[in-house]
């Protein structure tokens, strides 16, 4: 892929629409192509935030590892970022991304990642309103989740009766 078409595929995110042409050519630039097979780890939960991944084809399943297991929580696709709120938060990954299928994916640093972000208020609006989005996406899954929970308790103490 040229750096045009990196360009290209950063421009076409809504994250990077308020970024100059200028600066999002460097952060192609700076940015690297990488692949990951089916199955393959593209970053784990609890290591450290290097750098947020722009998924350009394929998809990559969000899991969290947890004392039961790891559950798949969500799947992200093309012109998706994965990976960034480690980088926000300065702190470990909170959950481990898989690729589901062949995945092809610009990896973005940290530093020209938050540059961006120091540089441009609407990046970093845009962010926050992605984020805010995934965590209402959450909090309905965890309520369907206890609702379910509720139900299964109904009917066990029906049952028992």
């Amino acid at each position: 892929m040229s750096l045009q078409q990196e360009y290209e595929v950063l421009r076409r995110v809504p994250f990077f629409a308020e970024v100059e042409s200028s600066k999002l050519k460097l952060l192609a630039f700076m940015s690297e192509r990488v692949g990951f097979d089916d199955g393959k780890i593209v970053c784990r939960q609890g290591d450290p935030g290097d750098a947020a991944y722009l998924i350009i084809d394929g998809a990559a399943d969000i899991v969290l590892e947890g004392p039961a297991g790891p559950v798949t929580v969500a799947t992200l696709g093309a012109n998706e970022i994965v990976g960034e709120m480690a980088i926000l938060c300065n702190a470990p990954r909170n959950a481990t991304v898989r690729a589901k299928g062949r995945l092809v994916a610009l990896r973005i640093a940290k530093e020209p990642f938050m540059r961006m972000v120091r540089e441009f208020p609407n990046m970093a609006v845009s962010i926050m309103q992605e984020l805010a989005h995934r965590v209402q996406a959450m909090n309905s899954q965890l309520q369907a989740a206890r609702n379910e929970v509720n139900q299964l308790r109904a009917r066990m103490s029906a049952a028992a009766e």
